[in-house]
């Protein structure tokens, strides 16, 4: 039971990760400064899950933050923005809000999922308690 317990666990702090990694990214939709204020456009981040493996058996998810480096920047024509380049565009995050909003639904079901089998392990544990009592 404590080995299911640890596994919902995991799919829980997982999905939160995701909820908040698609949080920053909806945060940076219009970013185009990197931390030390060079003109670079912030790289969406997305969340790459796998199984977490202990002993040969399933023992969870494991999750690794990762940037999207293979999608090139929304190119916006302004020319008056400080951070223009000769042409006149500025480079903004390749950050589409829908899908964003479509993923944060869809970690939001994950999570309430991974709550419901907590619950359910948290109510079988206790019925074998009280049988064995």
């Amino acid at each position: 039971m404590f080995r299911t317990i640890d596994i919902i666990t995991s799919g829980l702090v997982s999905q939160r990760q995701r909820l908040n990694t698609i949080a920053e990214n909806v945060a940076n939709v219009n970013t185009t400064r990197d931390a030390e204020g060079n003109a670079a456009p912030f790289q969406r981040r997305f969340v790459a899950f796998s199984a977490e493996k202990s002993e040969g058996k399933a023992a969870g998810v494991e999750y690794q933050v990762e940037k999207d480096t293979t999608s090139d920047p929304r190119r916006v024509y302004e020319p008056n923005h400080p951070d223009a380049d000769g042409e006149g565009y500025v480079s903004y995050p390749n950050i589409n809000l829908v899908t964003e909003f479509v993923n944060a639904l869809e970690a939001s079901r994950a999570y309430e999922a991974n709550v419901v089998s907590f619950n359910t392990t948290q109510k079988i544990g206790d019925m074998a308690l009280r049988i064995l009592a």
